[in-house]
């Protein structure tokens, strides 16, 4: 008896057509033969077959389905922590930066730096500090930032070598404005440079001179170079040079410039008097050095007007103010000089015909 309902109809089929008694036909036993064959194919297959094999295969436990569902089940159980962890590194670093950004203006703004500097100080530190936290959330969850790093310090190399001047200008500025060796207002000195303090810029520090230009002159060169700040202190000294002729009485001199100092409301006795003193004894002159203390403010109005009235005084108290002077020695009459009287006998006739050194 076959089991396999398929076959089932051409078997019948091949039974009915076969008369009683008759030899069976080709048809009927090819086709009970097939049918027997792939009988006995499937029940040694089902025999032979693992039931493990086939839960496998109903389950899929090993197809690329459950393996990459293993792998990403094990990557998200590595990862969650790492990225939790850049998460807060994130969080908290952000912050931090931005309470060092806020410490670092308000200590700007205790030395009295310019707002440019403020600003431009709290940003870069703000940046700087934003860029470090990104990098140290990057490594912790595992991406490799060495080959960013190496490419932003070759950028910073490179524009560091373009911009080398405009670098040292900047370093300059900053000092200037945090260490305030002079600041807006004041009348400095540096090189050839003479003038009052306009504006300082992060590059460049503009200058006015007494006459009235602008002088625009480098951050690099004032921070790095000597320089005299006329201004710095609040009272400086003023020298005035009053020169008298040789003969003059010293004692009269030292009086009349000791009544014209008095007379000077302006001048300050106090934390230093004025002095008088010889300071040098000239070709024609006797000098003689007075030193006034002065407010800065006071200084320019004290020095415009000083030498005049120690001129008026001089000139009240008849004191001789030297001047130079040329001495003219005239020569005594005597005989004229009379000058050769030469004739045409007494010239060559040529040039050749005088020979030099003989005067023949």
């Amino acid at each position: 008896m076959f089991l396999l309902d398929d076959n089932t109809p051409a078997l019948l089929a091949a039974a009915a057509a076969k008369p009683t008694g008759a030899v069976p036909n080709d048809e009927f036993a090819q086709t009970a033969k097939a049918a027997d064959s792939i009988h006995r194919t499937v029940t040694d297959s089902l025999k032979n077959m693992n039931l493990t094999d086939i839960k496998d295969v109903i389950t899929g436990e090993n197809t690329i389905v459950h393996d990459g569902v293993r792998a990403l089940t094990e990557l998200t159980v590595q990862f969650v922590p790492k990225l939790l962890v850049a998460i807060v590194i994130l969080w908290v670093g952000m912050k931090l930066a931005k309470m060092l950004k806020r410490i670092i203006i308000k200590a700007l703004d205790k030395r009295g730096a310019e707002g440019s500097l403020k600003t431009f100080l709290g940003s870069l530190v703000d940046v700087l500090l934003k860029a470090m936290i990104v990098i140290m959330a990057m490594d912790v969850v595992g991406i490799k930032a060495t080959s960013f790093i190496a490419l932003l310090g070759a950028m910073g190399l490179a524009i560091g070598m373009a911009l080398q001047g405009t670098l040292q200008n900047f370093a300059g500025g900053v000092i200037i404005l945090l260490m305030k060796p002079f600041k807006v207002d004041d009348y400095i000195e540096c090189g050839q440079y003479k003038g009052y303090i306009k504006e300082i810029r992060i590059f460049h520090t503009f200058m006015r001179p007494f006459n009235g230009r602008t002088i625009i002159i480098p951050n690099s060169e004032l921070a790095t170079k000597s320089l005299i700040n006329h201004t710095k202190e609040p009272q400086i000294r003023l020298d005035v040079v009053a020169s008298v002729a040789y003969g003059s009485d010293l004692a009269k001199v030292k009086e009349v410039l000791w009544e014209v100092i008095k007379a000077e409301p302006l001048v300050k006795w106090d934390p230093k008097p004025p002095v008088i003193a010889v300071s040098e004894l000239n070709t024609s002159s006797v000098d003689l050095s007075v030193w006034l203390w002065v407010t800065v403010e006071d200084y320019w109005e004290v020095w415009k007007h000083i030498r005049e009235d120690i001129y008026i005084a001089f000139n009240n108290a008849g004191v001789e103010i030297p001047f130079p002077q040329v001495t003219v020695h005239q020569s005594k009459d005597g005989e004229p000089i009379h000058m050769e009287h030469r004739t045409a006998v007494d010239r060559p006739e040529s040039v050749e015909g005088e020979r030099i050194g003989t005067g023949n």
